[in-house]
């Protein structure tokens, strides 16, 4: 727990220290099949359910490359500014894999199909900060350990542990950056801004479902220290499997305060894994980390080269849709937003949900409008992101639409909304169930009119000696009788009419 662990002030940390950064992003590809064979990859199946001879590692079976994967791959690269590799290959990484039956794993070593790339990432500010890329190579996930027995759920202090090889051989694709220096005091804020970038990009791109919550996106966050104005690196730590934007920018600044006490203090750091616990935002000891000649590297024996034609690669730099940030600017542009109004959208999560709100029919406006004001509201009040309410864009356009043909009030639309939250079905299922519709009979509205006068006849005399104003009680009046189904401008328009005649 961090209570019992030495950190430093951050300001302090920063006042001696200048941080490095290494993020490691292992991205799930969604693909129908693994990476070697033809097991499905399904998320959530039975337990050793979606297995099979080659990736359980029995003797004699043989892998095949998944063309998708290798498809995805590239685009990946490509998006990332990357140069495609023409020509590259598979190795075996070994070493103990409790959770990998055949004891290596099948990545990719010193000839990545993707290298030398870059992506610039907006912070919250509007600022710039381009984080260099390494590489983008392809490999393949290990299986699951569930440890039984322990109150933390983790090895230590478990009875026995099961292992569910399901994820075992799921395609994936290890995003590497360059040492990231020069961010200051903004590291913490440049790692989540860069893997939350990466996470849009490959949503846009459409190869995962980059759910961090389900593992199909995780990040390992390498952080060292080195003396201010030196330029040496220092020794690094890596928090492994990271698996939300917050807590990526928590255990960064959680680690460079820990090892800046430990500097500081004379001691040394440990090349080293480490864990992160969500709860108290600090990071534990894991196991001490290898170097790559640990790994005993050695090119895959089983699986050809792959060798994507530059046509190929052209081919594929077509298919890239229109980049997460250059949609914003032109969003931005057609919305006619200041930039302090896109960052609002963009840290509210809204702007991929207003967009399809406005590609169902409705303006940009009221799509904004609900999206920012109640339905936020309602996100906060259950503790969600506001993409995971049960709500969807298309079923938000309809209920604007039935406001704006004057179905609905946009008391009525709320009622509305909060059935299509309360999974009572569709916008018109609920209105039809809930009786939400608007009174747009016009004696039905008078009579309700005429019976509020007259139980209020002293206000009805103020109307009638010139103060308008008085007219709201009779509308409320009149809102109240009709379950705040009435359009209240026409029940005024009746009131006003009514003392006039």
């Amino acid at each position: 727990m961090s209570a019992l662990v030495d950190l430093m002030d951050y300001d302090d940390v920063l006042a001696t220290y200048d941080p490095v950064l290494g993020l490691e992003v292992h991205v799930e590809l969604s693909t129908n099949t693994k990476m070697f064979c033809g097991c499905p990859t399904d998320f959530g199946g039975e337990p050793n359910t979606q297995v099979c001879p080659t990736c359980l590692g029995l003797p004699g079976a043989l892998p095949v490359v998944n063309g998708k994967a290798v498809e995805s791959a590239i685009r990946i690269g490509l998006a990332l500014n990357c140069q495609i590799a023409e020509w590259c290959r598979f190795a075996r990484k070994n070493y103990f894999y409790p959770d990998q039956p055949k004891n290596f794993q099948t990545s990719q070593y010193d000839e990545p199909i993707a290298f030398d790339g870059y992506l610039d990432v907006v912070l919250e500010d509007g600022e710039t900060f381009r984080v260099d890329i390494e590489r983008a190579h392809m490999e393949e996930d290990t299986g699951k350990s569930l440890h039984v027995g322990g109150a933390t759920g983790r090895i230590h202090g478990a009875a026995h542990s099961l292992l569910d090889y399901n994820r075992a051989g799921v395609p994936l694709i290890e995003i590497v950056t360059k040492p990231i220096v020069g961010a200051g005091e903004r590291a913490p804020e440049v790692a989540r801004a860069y893997v939350s970038a990466l996470r849009d990009l490959l949503r846009a791109l459409d190869v995962s479902d980059v759910r961090m919550d389900q593992g199909s996106l995780r990040c390992d966050a390498n952080v060292s220290l080195m003396p201010k104005g030196g330029d040496t690196f220092g020794t690094r730590t890596e928090t492994k499997n990271v698996n939300s934007l917050r807590s990526v920018e928590r255990a960064v600044r959680f680690e460079m305060s820990r090892q800046g006490a430990v500097l500081s203090g004379g001691g040394s750091i440990v090349q080293e894994t480490r864990h992160f616990d969500e709860s108290s935002g600090s990071t534990s000891a894991g196991r001490r980390k290898e170097t790559s000649e640990d790994y005993r590297y050695f090119p895959e024996p089983d699986l050809v080269p792959v060798a994507p034609s530059r046509e190929w690669v052209e081919e594929l730099r077509g298919t890239l849709p229109e980049l997460p940030w250059e949609r914003r600017r032109r969003i931005q542009q057609e919305w006619d937003l200041s930039d302090a109004e896109m960052r609002d959208l963009l840290n509210a999560g809204a702007v991929d949900l207003i967009a399809a709100t406005v590609e169902a029919g409705a303006s940009s406006a009221e799509a904004r409008s609900w999206w920012v004001s109640y339905l936020l509201q309602q996100a906060n009040l259950r503790g969600e992101e506001l993409a995971a309410l049960p709500i969807t864009p298309v079923q938000v356009a309809r209920v604007i639409e039935l406001v704006t043909t004057g179905t609905l009030t946009n008391k009525l639309a709320r009622q509305a909304v909060d059935g299509v939250l309360a999974g009572e079905g569709e916008p018109d299922e609920v209105v039809a169930a809930r009786g939400l519709k608007v009174v747009s009979d016009e004696s039905a509205l008078r009579t309700a009119v005429e019976a509020a006068l007259a139980a209020n006849p002293d206000v009805a005399e103020k109307i009638r000696g010139g103060k308008v104003q008085a007219a709201g009680a009779i509308v409320g009046a009149v809102m109240k009788a009709t379950k705040g189904q009435a359009d209240a401008k026409r029940v005024r328009e009746l009131v006003i009419e009514a003392v006039s005649a």
